[in-house]
């Protein structure tokens, strides 16, 4: 792709996404970044509030109910956590946790999650709360020419270039009119829902920062407020618990009060003896139904997709896999591409 081609689409502003427009920008190019949510992040989300205690003071809480932490093994990826540690927007995580081993050095995003797609992304134009249904390609002088298509409307701006970074079933029905082969490879990429339940509780006993419980239908349970950076309260506990794919999968059209008291019910089983005599403070679920790609995935080779002649990419964790890291090897590794021409 030549400079006069560097007007970029990047659909998606997760870790991805995020990664892919840093690099092209680097590199001279465009990018544009699109999000039908909020903010950037994706899947590295933190639910911010406030709740109001018996005495009727404000109690800030932060609530990490997507990834987790995030692990640094590529040396590009350890370059930018590194980086990041410098400057205060990433901190290792050192928690106690119960059950299986994990050798791996655990990192956070500070003050919340979302921080390490923003920092990425940063100074770059991003449109949020826009939800792109359709793209409309057309030939301007012998060149791709995108438009994106928004419910009734067109976004105002062409673009040499579309980048999808997004889960596979969405990808796929933006990608069936223009490569039928991807829309359809996307479609048989696996990807597991996950219910996340955020609660505040009275301070237990509890001797772990985190636990993977060998049964039942919690997956993982933290105390989010463990992290660096995230809001403490004296006599409190912040919980975040996920549940398996499996319970997810078999529960996925609960009602949220009814997945969340079934939630609720696991996470005082996993607390101990003493959780029947916790005080439930505040108590809320969110549902993530493509959580993270299945392991066993043929798709999430670690390549990300590009065709130069149609000016039509894609990249995520569907492709690259599923840890923090593999998604942003993959956006960054679409960037190297385009930009190789």
């Amino acid at each position: 792709m030549t400079q006069l081609r560097s007007r970029i689409a990047i659909i998606g502003a997760g870790i991805a996404g995020c990664a892919c427009a840093r690099q092209l920008a680097l590199a001279g190019f465009h990018p544009t970044l699109f999000d039908k949510s909020r903010g950037a992040g994706g899947r590295m989300a933190t639910r911010r509030g406030k709740r109001i205690d018996a005495g009727g003071t404000p109690r800030p809480f932060a609530f990490d109910h997507g990834a987790q932490y995030f692990t640094a093994r590529h040396p590009d990826f350890i370059a930018l956590v590194t980086a990041g540690i410098r400057a205060g927007w990433i901190a290792p995580w050192a928690p106690r946790i119960g059950g299986a081993a994990h050798s791996d050095t655990r990192y956070v995003a500070v003050p919340a999650m979302p921080a390490l797609a923003r920092q990425l992304a940063n100074d770059l134009p991003l449109h949020t709360e826009f939800t792109v249904d359709a793209l409309h390609r057309a030939l301007a002088d012998g060149q791709p020419s995108w438009r994106l298509g928004a419910g009734d409307g067109l976004h105002p701006e062409a673009f040499d270039a579309v980048i999808l970074a997004m889960p596979a079933a969405q990808a796929a029905a933006l990608l069936a009119p223009h490569r039928p082969d991807w829309a359809t490879a996307a479609l048989t990429a696996p990807m597991l829902p996950c219910w996340t339940l955020m609660a505040v509780t009275a301070e237990p006993f509890w001797p772990h920062d985190a636990l993977r419980p060998a049964q039942g239908p919690l997956a993982w349970i933290a105390r989010n407020d463990s992290k660096p950076g995230r809001p403490r309260e004296p006599g409190c506990a912040h919980w975040i618990a996920q549940a398996t794919p499996e319970w997810s999968r078999e529960h996925l059209e609960l009602e949220p009060d009814a997945a969340q008291a079934l939630l609720l019910a696991a996470l005082r089983e996993a607390i101990g003896p003493a959780a029947a005599r916790v005080a439930l403070h505040f108590a809320a679920v969110h549902r993530w139904r493509y959580a993270r790609p299945d392991d066993a995935s043929t798709v999430a080779t670690g390549a990300p997709w590009w065709d130069a002649a149609l000016g039509l990419g894609a990249c995520g964790d569907f492709l690259g896999g599923g840890r923090v890291e593999a998604a942003f090897l993959n956006g960054d590794a679409l960037a190297r591409l385009i930009v190789a021409g």
